[in-house]
């Protein structure tokens, strides 16, 4: 056993969150690994026990039996009760009979070696079998003293109050309060191994994975949904006396055959001796299939020497498990790798409670994974080496993006985190949201839509704002594939959340600016801070400039790029904020950009989670456009400068045009008078824009066709109708949008619609 160093035999123990975890190593031992169906392996655990403390067992071979708390404490039990029968000499003759009786001498000896067999012998390795002889032999023991003789008596009932005494202490264990409910419910006694089963289920896992999967499901839970991912499938569990739905994951690799573990972990020590260095660390998602293919080899080879026959789709799904817990990220792999799953929460102190997810479709879950500190520090160990940054106390937060899984992840650790390392991992869509999905999703309506397609058009320069997880990002996203493909883009980002890459792959001219992360940033660190990054963007050429989120210094030179025109077209940005007073009172008082500046704004868009009803679920909405008007002075919400173009209105569920605030707009009289377009003619265009993206909506749910409103299908569709508003614009002056409308849906169902579906 080994707590601060101490070790006994083939015990070990370690400490994780707090829970001393006692560890025995079966790989040699001639008996079974269960102390449910080997009472030599529960005699060789009770034993340890009465030596040493701990909080869970684990019997470890070729796969883990991991024993819960609970379990445990009841093994503690019969060893204390086990040591307060010897302490107490419960087998003495005084407790045996009457000691002053000749007559009585005959039967001391037999009931000293019950007694001992009940509460020392069958204590030490069947504590069911000892609780059910001393059951036995108090009913015994009462027919003899009912049919013995005035001395016998004398002495039975000493030995009867022995027997009761020892009974009583046995039902004040929780081990024994299991077993009558177990015996009441079954009506009869079974054997003892089939009742240890019953209450000594281990939770099973390979040697070689640090985490603990919970498999036990409460009563009443409800299945909302059900998916594979990397193999592994996921169920999502309504849960009758928890706010949070259940997010349960059984990977293969907790459910292969004693054969496919032993090759696994035997595979896993060969390939443990490989320590890449940083740059293969940074292309590990370029070389994991060259790792697989080693690993397939090594498989191979074990599996020979042992004469153990798998299929080439076995070796292949092992090699995958290998690279998973080698050169992967673990079983976090198989929740970074659902694309569903927004967030995930690794707390402190890790160990102590599962992690956490957000889930696009039920919200916050918990989990059925219970990480290790051990699997956090080896995680922290390649992050560090992955991005060449400290992670110490003098350094304990490391921001950082893991490019193979488009997620980014902060770690923190003490002494900001008291309790330990933590991590707080943000995963990206590996697309981008479009403004159909959205409408789909019921975040914003056509009308919407079409209006901030209008706005993206018109070259204006807009301000996303909301809390975290409200949308900004991924609407700002949906807002980028709205600018013609024709014109040229620059996003610049801190931490790359937007599909730049897919983005290029669908036909968009976009180049992609890295800043410094605003947290775990090293002074010796060499990328380029948000506000020189910006500078340089500006002298890039003629682009529309888009920002991932203003935060500090760099805002006065994106507002000063807004007030000369040298970014450009179209400009777009988040920040965080609630309503458009207050990006103002972020932008104008907390980061210093003069009001004159801030004008430089055309429109805010504000995105919030709302709670229906005071629901505990979040839907995420688009609850207000706002223009900024020009002509006030030092206070936009007195002096009449913030005018509310839509609204969201809870009752109905749907963002509303202000009409009467049309009348006040100056931005569509501007763009009137710089297109030559009457109002009308806006808003007709508006409209098209707008019922274009529903049309799409409608198709998908008609033809089943999701990926039609993916990308780069609805891409495709805005540019043909830009294209067929300007070959009518070729022809003619005035644009006749019906007519364009009518050409656009029959192309869509001709040749999109039939493009995706073949």
């Amino acid at each position: 056993m080994m707590i601060g160093g101490f070790k006994v035999g083939n015990c070990n123990a370690r400490e994780e969150a707090g829970k001393k975890h006692l560890l025995f190593d079966c790989r040699e031992c001639v008996y079974g690994t269960s102390i449910a169906d080997d009472s030599a392996c529960r005699f060789h655990v009770l034993s340890m026990l009465s030596e040493l403390d701990a909080d869970l067992v684990v019997l470890a071979e070729v796969y883990e039996r991991v024993y819960e708390e609970p379990q445990t404490e009841m093994l503690k039990d019969m060893v204390k009760l086990k040591q307060k029968f010897e302490i107490e000499n419960a087998w003495s003759y005084s407790n045996l009979g009457d000691t002053e009786g000749k007559a009585d001498e005959r039967y001391i000896a037999t009931r000293h070696k019950m007694v001992v067999t009940i509460a020392h012998d069958l204590l030490a390795y069947d504590p069911i079998k000892a609780y059910f002889s001393c059951l036995s032999e108090l009913g015994q023991e009462r027919i003899r003293f009912k049919e013995g003789d005035s001395g016998y008596k004398k002495g039975s009932q000493v030995y009867l109050n022995t027997l009761e005494y020892l009974k009583e202490n046995f039902e004040k264990t929780a081990l024994v309060g299991k077993v009558k409910k177990f015996v009441s419910d079954l009506h009869e006694v079974p054997e003892t191994n089939e009742i240890y089963r019953a209450i000594f289920e281990a939770q099973i896992k390979p040697s070689f994975i640090g985490s603990r999967l919970m498999f036990k499901e409460e009563e009443g839970m409800e299945l909302l949904d059900e998916y594979t991912v990397k193999n592994s499938t996921v169920q999502i569990f309504s849960q009758p006396n928890k706010t949070m739905s259940l997010y349960f994951v059984n990977p293969p690799e907790y459910s292969l055959s004693p054969e496919k573990y032993f090759i696994l972990s035997k595979t896993k020590e060969i390939v443990a001796g490989y320590k890449p260095g940083r740059a293969s660390l940074s292309t590990v998602a370029k070389s994991r299939e060259y790792f697989e293919r080693i690993y397939q080899t090594t498989i191979m080879d074990i599996a020979a020497q042992n004469n153990i026959t798998l299929t080439k789709k076995e070796i292949q799904e092992m090699s995958a498990i290998v690279a998973r817990y080698s050169v992967g990220y673990g079983i976090l792999e198989v929740l970074l790798s659902d694309r569903k799953i927004t967030d995930i929460y690794v707390d402190s102190p890790i160990g102590e409670n599962p992690l956490y997810i957000v889930h696009s479709d039920f919200g916050q879950c918990t989990t059925n994974i219970l990480f290790t500190e051990r699997e956090a520090m080896a995680l922290v160990t390649k992050m560090r080496a992955m991005s060449g940054r400290p992670f110490d106390e003098a350094h304990p937060v490391l921001d950082y993006d893991l490019p193979d899984l488009e997620t980014r992840v902060a770690t923190i650790g003490p002494p900001l985190a008291p309790d330990g390392v933590a991590f707080a991992f943000r995963l990206h869509k590996t697309t981008p949201w479009t403004l159909p999905q959205f409408i789909d999703a019921k975040f914003m309506s056509p009308l919407a839509a079409g209006l901030l397609s209008f706005f993206i058009d018109n070259q204006t320069t807009m301000i996303i704002t909301g809390s975290r997880g409200s949308g900004k990002t991924s609407l700002m996203s949906s807002l980028i594939l709205e600018i013609p493909k024709n014109t040229r883009i620059i996003v610049q980002e801190d931490t790359l959340e937007t599909p730049v890459p897919y983005m290029k792959r669908i036909g968009f001219n976009i180049q992609r600016l890295k800043t410094r992360s605003p947290i775990g940033a090293s002074g010796t660190e060499s990328e380029v801070s948000p506000e020189e990054a910006l500078r340089t963007a500006l002298r890039l050429g003629d682009s529309a400039l888009v920002i991932g989120e203003v935060r500090s210094t760099e805002a006065k030179t994106l507002y000063e790029a807004m007030r000369i025109g040298a970014a450009g077209n179209v400009v777009l940005g988040t920040i965080h904020g609630d309503s458009a007073y207050s990006v103002w009172d972020r932008v104008v008082n907390d980061l210093n950009v003069p009001n004159t500046s801030f004008k430089a704004t055309d429109i805010v868009v504000v995105s919030r989670p709302i709670r229906f009803g005071g629901s505990m679920r979040r839907f995420r909405r688009l609850v207000q456009i706002t223009e900024i008007k020009k002509h006030w002075i030092s206070e936009p919400q007195q002096e009449g400068g913030l005018l509310d173009l839509m609204l969201y209105d809870a009752a109905s569920d749907n963002i509303d045009l202000i009409e009467d605030n049309l009348k006040e707009s100056d931005i569509f009289n501007k763009i009137s008078k710089l297109s030559g377009l009457s109002i009308e003619e806006l808003w007709e265009d508006i409209k098209i824009r707008g019922d274009s993206k529903a049309f799409l909506v409608e198709l998908k749910k008609k033809h089943s066709l999701p990926d039609l409103l993916e990308a780069k299908n609805t891409s495709l569709a805005h540019d043909k109708l830009l294209l067929l508003k300007e070959k009518q614009l070729g022809k003619k002056a005035r644009v006749n949008y019906k007519k364009i409308f009518e050409e656009w849906k029959e192309w869509t169902e001709s040749y999109l619609v039939k493009k995706i579906a073949k």
